[in-house]
């Protein structure tokens, strides 16, 4: 309840604000109205029947209250609107010819179009007649292979196209944004012959000091505002320094530390150079060998047979080294400056853990009693130094950029995963809704194979191979919350989702078969294919920026992606007299030219 009138408060605050002309148009508000208006009306149903009833529909719609508060995932949403009617097939009556049952024939081809163990509907047929084949690997090769993929780049292209538009939008919003301020803060020229409105950046400085913004953000603008030796900032420079807002902080590395012994600038010289990072990754790419070396050649031996001597002697020796380096490079950058990296961060933590490992196996060869085997200890050494060996991924631009990728897959693409998330939820609701109970495991299982493999039971249950119930997926059900969501995403990952169908078309009715039809649409066709794109989008994007750079300043192409510099470069930026003609039209801005 105290949700409901946080909400409330919300749409009404909002709803005063833009004035009824903007509201009546204003499809989202109305519909925060709405659903605000029907969680009302089941919260009172709810309290007068003593919250006894299984059917909430306030559970179904709640998942709006976070779509309405996310800009960009409202226009994700339309842009996937959008997209949806150009990926609509049309109709085919082809099955009538060549099956009878249609509810049985559309489950049989899903399943053979996303390869889903689709042997098992050309087996039957391949067994009477081998030209019978001929049919399934058609289908699967236009169906699967061309198709699905044409489907794919259907999708993304019309996606993208919305996409772009929208952040068209985005940016002509904000440059409208910016522009009036810039009107209202600017003041007349120096002199009486200029022309030319410009704000002076005391008063600028002043107001930034007002605005609600990241403080990095405000910080970057601040000093850029600051360098204009005349005091005053132009139209164009005052939008150029709004762009800060797209980027992410990037923290500077702290000074070096100043030396006065010759020893300790000779050691901060060597151990700040590049070269250094080289030997280290090569010194670890050594380890590497030599530790499946020792592990090829102990492979055909028994466990008393293993000789651990050796790999001991060649861990400590790089053991030692690894702590060397750290402690040389904590003197050459100083303690900040050191952790200032984060690569020097993972090495110092492992090269740290593996020292104590290393102590700890000593300590264990002195001790009679064994708390924990040598040999799984020393297997533990020998894990932490190949993942060790992952340092190296920022020092190669490629995979540099695929790891850049990845990171920027959580900043930028969590707007479509909060959508995913919305529609796992209603599909997880309206599951449990509809299957809730459909399927319980029997009791004895002992008894019911045996009278499975007599051919004595009755009923939807089947023990037959390849079965929800020979497979035992007793616990994929819609009983809770928890196991739908697992059930779907195991759905979505397709592989083996027609046992799943096929459990719930026979124990409930042949209708299920729509809503896992549905759900397979929605998450495997749509999203999965949609997500893919994007992640080639964004890597394409940093693929082709980079190619410019070093290795050193592939990093700071993370500092600038956002969704909207992705499209940047292909959406047109307005011009002086556009802003000027829409600022003139605008309501409620009243300026005097």
């Amino acid at each position: 309840i105290v949700c409901l009138c946080i909400f409330i408060l919300d749409v009404t605050v909002k709803s005063y604000l833009i004035g009824w002309e903007e509201f009546r148009m204003n499809k989202w508000l109305i519909g925060y109205i709405v659903v605000i208006a029907a969680s009302v009306i089941d919260w009172m149903l709810s309290i007068s029947m003593m919250c006894s009833e299984s059917l909430r529909v306030r559970r179904l719609i709640r998942p709006f209250f976070l779509l309405q508060n996310s800009s960009l995932m409202k226009k994700t949403l339309k842009c996937i609107k959008r997209t949806l009617p150009e990926i609509d097939p049309k109709k085919n009556g082809e099955w009538e010819t060549y099956f009878k049952n249609l509810p049985k024939a559309l489950s049989s081809l899903l399943v053979l179009l996303t390869t889903a163990n689709n042997p098992d509907v050309m087996i039957p047929a391949y067994s009477l007649n081998r030209g019978y084949s001929i049919f399934f690997i058609l289908f699967s090769v236009f169906g699967t292979y061309l198709l699905m993929n044409l489907m794919t780049a259907i999708i993304y292209n019309q996606f993208r196209g919305y996409l772009l538009m929208s952040v068209q939008t985005s940016i002509i919003r904000r440059r409208l944004g910016i522009r009036a301020a810039f009107e209202v803060l600017c003041c007349p020229g120096r002199g009486h012959t200029s022309t030319q409105s410009e704000v002076a950046v005391n008063m600028f400085l002043q107001v930034m000091d007002r605005v609600h913004m990241k403080s990095y953000c405000r910080q970057a603008i601040i000093k850029a505002a600051r360098q204009f030796p005349d005091g005053f900032i132009n139209g164009e420079a005052f939008q150029r320094l709004f762009n800060e807002l797209d980027k992410d902080f990037m923290k500077e590395h702290p000074p070096k530390p100043e030396y006065s012994s010759p020893v300790l600038q000779l050691i901060q010289c060597i151990y700040s150079h590049f070269y250094i990072t080289v030997l280290g990754n090569v010194v670890a790419l050594a380890n590497v060998i030599c530790i499946c070396t020792v592990l090829v050649l102990n492979s055909e031996k028994s466990g008393s047979e293993k000789n651990n001597f050796y790999m001991e002697i060649l861990n400590c020796i790089f053991i030692l080294y690894y702590l060397i380096e750290m402690l040389l490079k904590i003197v050459a950058f100083g303690w900040r400056g050191y952790l200032s990296y984060r690569n020097n961060i993972f090495d110092g933590f492992l090269t740290v853990l593996l020292l104590a490992i290393q102590i700890a196996i000593f300590i264990t060869d002195l001790v009679p009693r064994h708390v924990m085997a040598l040999w799984e200890m020393v297997r533990l050494v020998n894990m932490l130094i190949v993942f060790r060996f992952l340092r190296i991924i920022p020092e190669i631009k490629l995979m540099a950029v695929v790891a850049s990728t990845l990171v920027d897959l959580v900043k930028n693409l969590r707007a479509f995963a909060g959508i995913l998330l919305v529609v796992y939820y209603m599909f997880a609701v309206l599951g449990i809704w509809l299957f809730q109970g459909a399927i319980t495991p029997p009791s004895n299982m002992s008894l019911i194979s045996n009278a499975s493999i007599e051919n004595k039971t009755d009923g939807p249950f089947s023990m037959d191979c390849g079965t929800f119930e020979q497979l035992e997926y007793w616990p994929n059900n819609f009983d809770d919350f928890a196991s739908s969501l697992v059930l779907l995403y195991n759905i979505m990952v397709v592989n083996n989702w027609h046992v799943f169908t096929d459990a719930y078309t026979r124990y409930t009715t042949e209708w299920s078969l729509v809503y896992f039809v549905a759900w397979w649409l929605t998450s495997s066709v749509m999203w999965v294919n949609l997500f893919v794109a994007l992640i080639l989008e964004n890597f394409t994007y940093k693929w082709d920026r980079s190619n410019a750079l070093s290795v050193e300043d592939v990093e700071r192409i993370a500092y600038q992606s956002t969704v909207q510099l992705i499209f940047r470069e292909h959406v047109q930026e307005p011009t002086e007299e556009e802003l000027l003609a829409q600022l003139q039209q605008h309501p409620h801005l009243h300026l005097s030219w």
